[in-house]
């Protein structure tokens, strides 16, 4: 399942860079919005949302959830890589989706093309620096 979350976190980085590469480019181009935009967002919140099942399933199952559940939480808080990966990481995780959502769902109601590429830009730019931020690179 790890590996499964691995690879899926790598697509899922893909597919937010492309739509906030596009959505950054074609809002200075002042391009319409097209299918392909659309597209292009929509792929990145599926895949962030099927990450996000994947994710919970890993944890559940990884050694670090029956770690911090076996030292207690204020003991795990204490352990910086303990805390990464049973604390930092899901909850971070959680919130980066919830942009993405917030960002899709957004740019559904906006009317003007600019302001559509512009709330991808933003939602999906921040949920990728939180991404970024808190992917345990050393067990990747």
């Amino acid at each position: 399942m790890k590996t499964v979350h691995s690879i899926l976190a790598a697509a899922v980085l893909i597919s937010l860079g492309m739509a906030l590469f596009n959505a950054i480019i074609s809002a200075k181009r002042e391009e319409k919005f097209k299918k392909g935009d659309r597209t292009i967002g929509l792929i990145a919140l599926i895949l962030t949302h099927i990450q996000f099942i994947v994710g919970l399933i890993t944890y559940y199952i990884s050694p670090w959830y029956k770690s911090m559940r076996n030292v207690g939480m204020a003991k795990a808080m204490k352990d910086a890589e303990l805390r990464l990966m049973s604390v930092e990481h899901p909850l971070t995780m959680i919130i980066a989706i919830v942009l993405v959502t917030i960002g899709w769902s957004r740019h559904k109601k906006l009317t003007q093309d600019k302001a559509k590429f512009k709330s991808f830009a933003i939602f999906y730019g921040i949920a990728l620096l939180l991404i970024l931020s808190r992917i345990p690179w050393a067990q990747w």
